[in-house]
C-alpha cells in the first residue's frame, strides 16, 4: 500500500486519533492545543484524511465516530524512510553522522544505540 504524506495539520490530527484510537470531532478537539481550531477546520481536515485512507469512520446517525486505519508504526517507518532517502541517500550512517554532529545524540544514546546493535549481531538466526 502506498502511504501519502501528512501536512502538519493532519499529522496533528492523527496523533490524536493513534493516541485515542477512536474518537468523534468534538474529542478531538478537546485533545488538541490552545488555541483550538475551528469544528468545521477539524472536520474538513478529517474528511481529508479519510479520502486519503488514513481513516475510517462508523456513524451513529448523523454523528461519525471516527479511528485509525493506518497505525501510528506504518506511518513512522514511511515518514523515516522518506527522511533516510530524501536527505540521507538510503545511508543510516549518514543519517547517525548528522545526529552526533548537530549534537542531537548525548554519549548515553549511543551507549543505548550500541547495545540495541549488539543484541541484533548475537541474536540466533
Amino acid at each position: 500500500m502506498d502511504i501519502k504524506d501528512l501536512t502538519k495539520a493532519e499529522e496533528q490530527i492523527m496523533q490524536v486519533l493513534w493516541q485515542l484510537e477512536k474518537a468523534f470531532v468534538k474529542e478531538v478537539i478537546e485533545e488538541l492545543p490552545i488555541p483550538k481550531p475551528a469544528y468545521n477546520t477539524v472536520s474538513t481536515i478529517i474528511r481529508i484524511l479519510e479520502t486519503k485512507g488514513f481513516i475510517g469512520h462508523e456513524a451513529f446517525g448523523k454523528a461519525h465516530q471516527y479511528h485509525p486505519l493506518i497505525s501510528k508504526e506504518e506511518y513512522k517507518r514511511h515518514a523515516t524512510e522518506k527522511l533516510l532517502g530524501n536527505y540521507f541517500e538510503n545511508s543510516v550512517e549518514s543519517m547517525f553522522s548528522f545526529f552526533v554532529k548537530e549534537e542531537k545524540l548525548d554519549l548515553s544514546d549511543v551507549d543505548e544505540i550500541l547495545k540495541m546493535i549488539n543484541k541484533i549481531k548475537h541474536k540466533p538466526r
